[in-house]
């Protein structure tokens, strides 16, 4: 398990070499929920022209975007690829979220943080890192996002026992770290860039920022 002296590293490490992230992209927190859905499975590029579209549509409003025929939706959100699947996992969220809270994600935010991720866990369609997006950076509450980058930069620096086990390495650095949404969204946000940058499926270690902290080894399988 990772320990709190080597995510210390890391941190240091990786704000030293990309400083401030300043992340999720997007204009307002209704775009966060969106956005979260849509980038199920596919680049960001992508879900920046879904979103293009639907802001195009004057429609990044929660009971807008909710009485849009899901067939309709669909198409407006072609670019972000699955967009029949995700169009109905977009109108489960939209329902939940106006029926939940009149489309206020302000309201979201009263409700205890272990019972709104049940909630949202409830929502056909929404996953584990799904509903942590939602709630750490749209609904601002401190719930630590993992994802792919995050297991392989943890498991290659032999931080982590694979296999890949969501809640388990969530828990890893929810245990090391005080609750900290800024912070949470900075870190999360710093793994996804040295994650994209060198740590794909096949790890580019040479210039990697992390690569100080690998295993005298090298980088360590994937497998278990």
């Amino acid at each position: 398990m990772p320990q709190l002296s080597a995510l210390k590293k890391t941190y240091r490490l990786l704000n030293l070499h990309y400083g401030l992230q300043n992340w999720w992209p997007a204009e307002t927190a209704f775009e966060v929920v969106v956005g979260a859905i849509l980038t199920q499975n596919t680049s960001w590029k992508n879900v920046i022209r879904a979103l293009d579209n639907l802001k195009r549509e004057r429609l990044l409003d929660p009971h807008r975007l909710f009485r849009v025929p899901i067939q309709r939706l669909a198409e407006l959100i072609r670019p972000s690829g699955y967009y029949r699947i995700k169009a109905k996992r977009l109108h489960n969220v939209l329902e939940y979220l106006i029926t939940r809270s009149n489309g206020s994600l302000n309201k979201l935010a009263h409700i205890p943080l272990t019972q709104l991720r049940s909630e949202l866990l409830e929502i056909n369609g929404v996953g584990p890192e799904t509903a942590d997006c939602i709630i750490l950076y749209a609904v601002e509450q401190p719930s630590f996002v993992v994802d792919t980058y995050t297991f392989r930069i943890c498991a290659r620096h032999g931080w982590y026992t694979p296999p890949f086990n969501y809640e388990r390495l969530k828990n890893c650095f929810e245990s090391n770290f005080p609750e900290d949404v800024k912070f949470y969204q900075e870190f999360h946000a710093l793994l996804v860039r040295v994650g994209h940058d060198y740590c794909g499926t096949t790890p580019q270690c040479a210039g990697c920022p992390l690569r100080t902290l690998l295993p005298d080894s090298g980088p360590q399988s994937l497998e278990t």
